[in-house]
């Protein structure tokens, strides 16, 4: 099948009466939805072992329905900084910069006002295979210094995979950490708790938390805990940490496989990033979803990394370009240990 990539529709109203549109990919099998607001991934339909289809990440049937929720982030672009900084506060070049504290202490995903609540333009992926969404966050938007001009394209490979690419550049020195908040169960959307699928994570060590999940230390061994995912085994409940992969920063490569075996799915996930934050969801009650019924895997740099030399940085400069990709792809398989 080649690439079809709908004009994009009416899908309701941003709060302050903006006009969102939805944007619908479709290669190889797999479909995708868009949405310009908060450039929310609505759904992504593949088939199972048998061919049946369904959608296998959590979301909402109108606008509405996220602008509503109680528990935010289904599916949206993350920014400018995924993930915690602690106190609502860091220094750079000399200068602190305060933020909202919206979690606890901390700020969260970009403050009170992130990206997720954003209207994004959009326009054809250049290469004809997807949209691409994007903004330009003013200096001292949510207290982070810089004029930032960011761009996230949604695209569908020739294999039916989900890339995301996001780009972004400065007039002056601040953080950015770019992510996607989707929740994924590979049972289909509403089939129940997504704790019985089975994860495999390519990291040796996690980040330790204290109790507002902020990195207490350097990154511990996995090994003889219960955040060893290196060979794969039943995701169950209880997690929403930073998990340090293997590769680091020297590129692209296969950060988790996700697994379903009641319906034979599997979704692998490959990355730049150097992190990848895995949430179960424990805490949400969300409309239709309860608690743990989707899997986040946020690909990122590392919680409160501003505060952090130690942690790979995420300072953005004049003249420099922020780039990260991260890839979704889609499967079956009959039988997985």
């Amino acid at each position: 099948m080649t690439t079809a990539v709908t004009a994009p529709e009416r899908a309701g109203s941003a709060p302050d009466g903006t006009p969102v549109h939805r944007w619908v990919l479709e290669r190889a099998g797999t479909r995708v939805a868009v949405l310009d607001y908060g450039g929310i991934l609505q759904s992504v339909e593949v088939p199972d072992r048998d061919g049946v289809r369904a959608d296998v990440v959590l979301g909402f049937d109108d606008v509405a329905g996220y602008v509503d929720c109680p528990s935010p982030y289904f599916g949206a672009l993350i920014g400018r900084y995924a993930n915690r900084i602690a106190g609502g506060a860091f220094t750079l070049d000399g200068r602190t910069y305060r933020l909202p504290r919206n979690n606890g202490t901390n700020c969260l995903h970009g403050g009170e006002r992130g990206f997720d609540k954003r209207v994004w333009d959009a326009e054809p992926a250049a290469d004809g295979h997807g949209v691409r969404l994007s903004l330009v966050s003013p200096d001292g938007e949510e207290g982070f210094p810089g004029r930032l001009a960011v761009s996230a394209t949604y695209a569908l490979d020739a294999g039916g995979a989900l890339r995301i690419e996001y780009r972004a550049v400065t007039d002056a020195p601040t953080v950015v950490n770019l992510t996607n908040h989707s929740y994924w169960n590979l049972g289909g959307a509403g089939s129940g708790r997504a704790g019985g699928h089975r994860l495999r994570i390519a990291a040796g060590h996690v980040t330790p938390l204290d109790g507002d999940s902020v990195p207490t230390g350097p990154p511990a061994p996995v090994a003889g805990t219960r955040f060893d995912f290196r060979e794969p085994r039943e995701v169950g409940s209880g997690y929403d940490h930073n998990f340090v992969l293997d590769h680091g920063t020297s590129g692209a490569s296969v950060a988790a496989e996700l697994y379903d075996p009641v319906s034979g799915r599997v979704l692998t996930v490959t990355t730049t990033e150097p992190g990848i934050q895995l949430y179960t969801g424990d805490a949400f009650d969300a409309g239709p979803f309860g608690p743990c019924e989707g899997i986040a895997l946020e690909t990122q740099h590392f919680p409160d990394s501003p505060n952090r030399p130690d942690f790979p940085s995420t300072v953005l400069r004049p003249g420099e370009e922020f780039r990260s990709v991260t890839t979704y792809g889609f499967g079956t398989a009959d039988d997985r240990a």
